[in-house]
């Protein structure tokens, strides 16, 4: 066996048995593991919404209207006789597809931007980072509103939306552990080598700088399932007669006197959510952390 060979062979042991030493450290971890099957039950039911509800979200029966759980429904049902459960559930579909694919869009464009500033740093780093800082002075759903407003309602920009406010996250996230890395020896080596600048950015960083934009990427999904819920509370994201959690909250809050359920259920599908992933998030980073390796 050659010397690359043996040297290649160690390499990749050890990335497996990090690798392995990461999974045991989050399998201990009840908190996070707690949280992870909350959050994979909670995307069961939803992406099962048509077998669990059969009858879908906007089968009106108006003799119905405002059935107390636990009776005939289980969840009760709207105004309109609508079930709550084929609401939530299917309400659940926008709301976990729209944050996940909005942190999706978010991770690339803010990774892309994050890698760019430390790797060329100078005016490039300058440019790219103020801009960062402007996005990160106003607050997420402030900025998710401006840009909503601008754009407009509807699934692909409420997307959109919500992908702007969470970019400078993952900017600055990518950005710090790269500068520390960037003087390390394999990068200068693989600069002798005439390594094109997005071979070593991209083959020799960034699997580097995975686990933060793992833990970032978990966080920032519960974050962008609020921010949807939100925009669609105030009449800017997903609308009527499409289901979503926010957009349910708004539509039972004027009923919150007489049927509180039309609102405590949808509230509490998104609350479950997000404590899950932040759950799973928070296990994540400290699984993730070399420092707490021993």
């Amino acid at each position: 066996m050659s010397a690359k060979q043996a040297a290649f062979d160690r390499k990749e042991i050890k990335k497996r048995s990090m690798f392995v030493e990461a999974m045991n450290r989050l399998m201990h971890n009840k908190s996070a593991i707690f949280g992870l099957i909350i959050m994979i039950a909670m995307i069961l039911l939803c992406v099962f919404a048509n077998v669990i509800c059969p009858e879908g979200y906007n089968t009106q029966n108006i003799p119905d209207a405002f059935s107390a759980p636990f009776g005939k429904y289980v969840f009760g049902t709207d105004n309109l006789g609508r079930p709550m459960l084929a609401r939530i559930l299917y309400g659940g579909r926008n709301s976990l597809l729209i944050g996940f694919a909005a942190t999706l869009i978010a991770a690339v464009v803010g990774v892309i931007l994050g890698m760019l500033a430390a790797f060329y740093g100078g005016r490039v780093d300058n440019i790219i980072m103020r801009c960062m800082d402007v996005l990160n002075s106003i607050p997420n759903l402030l900025l998710a509103v401006l840009v909503s407003a601008c754009l407009g309602s509807g699934t692909v920009n409420t997307m959109i939306a919500v992908a702007v406010s969470t970019i400078a996250g993952f900017a600055r996230t990518v950005r710090g552990p790269m500068l520390a890395i960037m003087g390390q020896e394999y990068i200068e080596a693989a600069r002798s080598i005439d390594a094109s600048d997005k071979r070593i950015m991209f083959k020799h960083i960034l699997p580097n700088i995975l686990s933060p934009i793992i833990v970032q990427f978990t966080m920032g999904t519960a974050i962008s399932i609020l921010c949807v819920s939100s925009l669609s509370f105030i009449g800017m994201g997903i609308q009527p007669p499409i289901p979503e959690w926010g957009g349910l909250l708004s539509a039972g809050r004027q009923y919150i006197t007489r049927y509180p359920y039309l609102c405590i259920e949808p509230g509490i599908a998104i609350a479950l959510v997000v404590f899950s992933m932040n759950l799973f998030g928070d296990g994540l980073r400290d699984a993730l952390d070399p420092r707490l390796k021993r």
